[in-house]
């Protein structure tokens, strides 16, 4: 278990589910996989009967999210973004390092009826981020790590907001009023997790949990927003021991599943002048778009606020971070899969595209990290002794 926890594992399990998904979706046994994929299971009677897919991006998918909602709010609250000194640099940074992609892409799209993607590249993946940075980044100091995850939490703060707010379609407010009353529930219990009753309230909690989930999935927001609302409102000390429990499962099933599920996509047999242009516009705006406005934002930030607390410039930092930041995969694929559900076609280009672009970034990060790495390692021979 100790060894799925280290961000390096990780980064590497799903890169390799990815990488197995797209291998095998263009084999022989691709079309049994595909079809796989779409077999709908559940009960219809609950609005649950679901393709296999779709609970993997609805259903498990929400369980990732609820373990970035608790790290989001220890950040926000006892983090490295608890005030507004801390969190006002590296939120300038996630800002444009998410406007800079979207108008990239909606340069190459413009006029031609996908403008709806623009959230595809706007995403940064935590723990692939912070995978390539422990692979390469020995000897680096510990405040590059910590702006990294700052930034990438903010980042993932605009996914939630964009999924929330883009993807929901005609919201059913019952489903959704009675779903705040089980989040509210839930939190409250949490508060009791303690003594001989913490078992019984445990499976309440749970309860109260796949509850919350199918009332938003039946209310049109998109299902992983539940364990957004649940991570945040259940009590620190609890939620901080049931993602530690989680993480596991997460590194190694949930998110290499996902991505597994994801990509397998059938490479078109096309010409480049036949992809699409929001295949261009993700695989263009993931790693140049953040790359830009990454180090843009990053540069920008040490411009604003009072002089004494102003961080000073680092240049070299702020084109690591960048280079990190184009790394969309997990969101990125969720969002791409969520603005082209109704096009089958363009939403295997965008699948293609952000695993490209997300490649590209990766080893444009790798490079950028192995460098500076070396350089600091040079001027500080006895930082790691």
């Amino acid at each position: 278990m100790s060894l799925i926890r280290s961000e390096r594992a990780a980064a590497g399990i799903l890169l390799g589910a990815a990488v197995l998904g797209l291998v095998l979706a263009n084999t022989p046994v691709g079309p049994a996989l595909l079809g796989l994929k779409e077999t709908h299971v559940g009960p219809a009677a609950l609005h649950l009967d679901l393709p296999i897919g779709g609970w993997i991006s609805d259903g498990l998918l929400a369980i990732f999210f609820f373990i970035v909602a608790v790290e989001l709010r220890h950040e926000l609250t006892v983090g490295e973004l608890d005030s507004v000194s801390k969190a006002l640099h590296p939120a300038i940074a996630a800002v444009f390092g998410v406007i800079v992609p979207a108008l990239v892409y909606l340069a190459f799209t413009a006029g031609t009826g996908f403008a709806d993607g623009w959230p595809v590249p706007t995403a940064t993946d935590i723990a692939f981020a912070l995978g390539v940075l422990a692979i390469f980044g020995r000897g680096l100091p510990n405040r590059l790590r910590v702006f990294l995850l700052a930034l990438a939490v903010l980042d993932d703060l605009v996914a939630i907001i964009i999924i929330a707010v883009f993807f929901t379609t005609d919201p059913n407010l019952v489903d959704l009023a009675l779903a705040v009353v089980t989040v509210a529930l839930f939190g409250l219990l949490s508060r009791l997790l303690h003594g001989r009753m913490r078992a019984p309230i445990g499976v309440l909690m749970v309860l109260l949990a796949v509850l919350t989930w199918a009332l938003v999935h039946d209310s049109g927001v998109h299902a992983t927003i539940a364990g957004v609302a649940l991570g945040l409102v259940m009590s620190r000390a609890p939620a901080r021991r049931v993602t530690h429990a989680l993480e596991p499962w997460s590194n190694g099933l949930i998110l290499p599943l996902f991505a597994f599920s994801a990509a397998l996509v059938a490479i078109p047999s096309v010409g480049l002048g036949a992809l699409s242009p929001a295949f261009w516009g993700i695989l263009v705006a993931l790693p140049v778009g953040k790359f830009i406005g990454i180090t843009f934002g990053g540069w920008l930030g040490t411009k604003v606020g009072p002089k004494k607390s102003r961080p000073k410039a680092q240049l070299g930092s702020f084109l690591v971070v960048a280079a990190l930041g184009g790394i969309g995969f997990t969101v990125s694929l969720l969002m791409n899969e969520l603005a082209f559900e109704s096009n089958a076609e363009v939403r295997n280009e965008g699948t293609l595209a952000v695993l490209l672009g997300s490649s590209v970034a990766i080893v444009a990060g790798g490079i950028a990290v192995t460098v500076l790495a070396r350089r600091y390692r040079r001027m500080h021979p006895y930082a790691n002794a």
